[in-house]
């Protein structure tokens, strides 16, 4: 089969229908995550009040272990910053945007199994095209769920949950959007590769995992802090954003890796033998 040659910067044209057609595709399904992200946010801000009142909360929260809290990147849940980044930006909210972005990006694969593909590129647009557009299909979906997200956090807070400065809410939200499109491109550059959906869903989702014990992990078992930065909840974390804002560095690092995460199919898409 030979190269495609069309040069990335000429395939945003030809990637804007692919665009198009795969938010028209997903926006009901992107609308039911969403809708799932407000529920836990709304549910997380109604239980604030009664458990920041309630007598021997602190102490209870002092006696977590040390691990647990190291997981959830924080260290006082007895703060509204610290509840919210426990309860919600902790584990919730990331494992929902990972899992939404990992199930968009792989849809590149399931299309190429059940020969979806073929129609789609039997049209006048570059595999380039179709990848690009896919990919960032699934980088506005993961956009959206973290921007429902903040402010419906925000939106709870005016309403009596946890009331916390909308920076930080906003800086939370970019940096839960970023480790989502992370996955996102890496379940992209799977999915580009090999063309197998199972793959597609279980490399980032095993890799997800991992990345989130390592963060957790490491700072107790004393390893160096460039192991812990390996994991892309390290940058997500970093801070946290809900109490210091918006980490430059994490930025950086989740845009530069997704970058190189997005080279690997951008390559092995055009050059590999799909049967068209």
């Amino acid at each position: 089969m030979a190269v495609d040659t069309v040069a990335v910067g000429t395939a945003v044209g030809p990637a804007a229908p692919v665009l198009g057609q795969a938010l028209r595709a997903s926006r009901r399904g992107l609308a039911v995550w969403c809708a799932a992200l407000v529920g836990l946010t709304a549910l997380y801000s109604a239980l604030w009040p009664g458990l920041r009142d309630q007598p021997g909360y602190a102490q209870v929260v002092r006696s977590l272990p040390a691990v647990l809290r190291s997981l959830l990147a924080t260290a006082d849940l007895t703060t509204a910053a610290g509840y919210v980044q426990a309860e919600l930006f902790g584990l919730t909210a990331p494992l929902v945007v990972v899992a939404y972005a990992v199930t968009s990006a792989a849809g590149l694969a399931a299309d190429e199994e059940r020969g979806r593909l073929d129609l789609l590129l039997a049209q006048p647009v570059s595999r380039t095209g179709v990848l690009l557009g896919r990919a960032g299909a699934t980088a506005l979906g993961t956009a959206v769920l973290a921007g429902v997200t903040g402010g419906a956090l925000l939106v709870a807070g005016a309403l009596g949950g946890p009331r916390l400065p909308v920076g930080h809410v906003a800086a939370a939200a970019l940096h839960l959007g970023l480790l989502g499109w992370v996955f996102g491109a890496l379940a992209t550059a799977v999915a580009g590769a090999t063309g197998r959906l199972t793959a597609s869903r279980a490399v980032p989702g095993v890799l997800a995992v991992l990345a989130y014990v390592l963060n957790g992990v490491a700072p107790l078992a004393g390893w160096p802090a460039a192991v812990r930065d390996l994991s892309p909840f390290a940058q997500y974390a970093a801070g946290p954003p809900l109490v210091a804002g918006v980490s430059g560095s994490g930025v950086v690092i989740a845009l530069g890796t997704s970058a190189v995460l997005l080279a690997v199919p951008l390559v092995a898409f055009r050059r590999r033998d799909i049967g068209i």
